[in-house]
């Protein structure tokens, strides 16, 4: 198992280095080759979840290993589901950093398969979490979009036309990007916050209690709810919601991290 993650992690590296090559040489075939590795490793990524979950006995959800590795292979698959419907130029230099991040941590968190506490042994589990994190997946593909976003109209409002400029595609494309990652990621974490609140209810015996990260969750939520209202009524475009889209990623990591780090509660057997 533990052979199958190194291959996985050393696979989202050498991704990772094609995809940085291939934005300063625009070679396609080295495009060609990022993806097809990137490819490879959510394949791997996704067969070392299941190999562990057969371990386990339970859906790999219940530590930080576990949470981050599934958290990055959201962003993998969130990140190759988009790339098979639309062309964002050089969106795998931004994404594929990300998600080789979130592995450095998963290498360096305990891969110790603890028992499951009575409070996670429940079928809402998968339910919960997985749709959760699969929000987190693509408000993570917005916040790299956002990004792009501020790269690009840096150096168009400068007119100092340079390394980003003929590398990053129009602000139209990445606005849309950033709407359409949106527009997935929000209902997915409406939809994991209304299950957390049913499981709650069935362990708890209450729909809410204001634990830390129930409460950071729904700080999240609101961020997110504002950037698309004002989307929506207000007509917010451009930059103010790349930045919101970045605000409200570092509440995700937050409400993922700092909560069960920093913050005591119900939630702090996630460690």
């Amino acid at each position: 198992m533990n052979l199958l993650f190194s291959a996985t992690f050393l696979c989202y590296i050498l991704a990772t280095a094609a995809y940085v090559v291939f934005f300063f040489s625009q070679n396609k075939k080295i495009r060609l080759g990022a993806r097809s590795i990137f490819f490879v490793a959510g394949v791997l990524h996704f067969i070392y979840l299941i190999v562990r979950y057969v371990a386990a006995g339970h859906t790999p959800l219940t530590s930080n290993h576990e949470a981050v590795s599934f958290f990055a292979l959201t962003i993998t698959w969130a990140f190759l589901s988009f790339r098979w419907r639309h062309q964002v130029k050089n969106f795998g230099t931004f994404v594929s950093p990300v998600v080789t991040l979130l592995m450095l941590v998963a290498v360096l968190s305990s891969k110790h398969i603890k028992e499951l506490p009575p409070a996670l042994q429940s079928n809402w589990l998968p339910v919960h979490a997985s749709i959760a994190l699969m929000a987190y997946g693509f408000l993570a593909l917005a916040f790299c979009g956002g990004i792009m976003y501020l790269l690009q109209e840096r150096e168009i409002k400068k007119k100092s036309f340079g390394l980003f400029y003929s590398r990053l595609p129009s602000l139209d494309a990445l606005d849309s990007l950033n709407h359409h990652c949106l527009a997935i990621g929000f209902p997915l974490m409406t939809l994991g916050i209304i299950t957390g609140s049913i499981w709650a209810r069935q362990a708890w015996g209450t729909y809410w209690q204001w634990d830390p990260k129930e409460t950071w969750s729904l700080i999240t939520w609101f961020i997110y709810a504002a950037l698309l209202h004002q989307r929506l009524t207000v007509g917010w475009r451009g930059k103010r919601a790349a930045i919101m889209s970045i605000i409200g990623f570092s509440a995700v990591l937050f409400t993922l991290w700092g909560v069960s780090f920093l913050l005591s509660g119900l939630h702090s057997y996630v460690g």
